[in-house]
Parts: structure tokens; C-alpha cells; sequence
């Protein structure tokens, strides 16, 4: 494997994840979604995740989302709910501590 492949992915995967980030993720690599709103224009308004029970994630407001897809964590194709990507499963799977024991 070429160095500079090898740098960039284990920088993907070590990047710091707040508590609330791990949750988030966590959820959605169990099955979750995030089902988002847009105002009158294209800016998203508002979101709620789910898990795949059909619960609702408290503590996940827009700023959290934000964050997740400022980092590339999540993504929505076609307009469909927000899942996890690649990204944010090698993430998750790089915290050792997600499960909140």
C-alpha cells in the first residue's frame, strides 16, 4: 500500500468524536435515520433522528447534524432520510467506547 494512502485512512478514522456524535452514529449504524425539513428555500430547518424501532433520539438538534455533515459522517441521497456513510462506520468502529459502558 502506497505511505499516503495509509496516512489518510487511519486520519479518518481517529478523528475526535464527541459524546453526543458517537450516540448519534451509533444509532444510525444500528439502523437509524435522520428525517430532515427545508424551509422556503434550500437551508434545512429541522431534523429528528430515529432509531430503527421507530424511537426518537432526544438530544439530536440541528447543530449536532450539522457537525456530522460538515465531517462527511452522514449523507442523503436523492433526498431520502440522512443515513451513516462509509466514513462514519469506519468512525464509530474506530471508538472503542460506543456502546456507553
Amino acid at each position: 500500500m502506497h505511505p499516503g494512502v495509509f496516512s489518510r485512512l487511519s486520519h479518518e478514522t481517529s478523528m475526535n468524536i464527541s459524546r453526543n456524535e458517537q450516540r448519534a452514529l451509533h444509532v444510525l449504524a444500528l439502523g437509524g435515520h435522520i428525517l430532515h425539513e427545508r424551509g422556503d428555500g434550500p437551508k434545512i430547518t429541522s431534523v429528528t433522528c430515529f432509531t430503527r424501532e421507530g424511537l426518537v433520539l432526544a438530544d439530536f438538534d440541528l447543530t449536532l447534524f450539522n457537525r456530522l455533515r460538515r465531517r462527511r459522517l452522514i449523507v442523503s441521497r436523492s433526498g431520502s432520510p440522512y443515513r451513516i456513510s462509509k466514513r462514519g462506520l469506519a468512525s464509530v468502529r474506530a471508538q472503542l467506547d460506543n456502546r456507553g459502558a
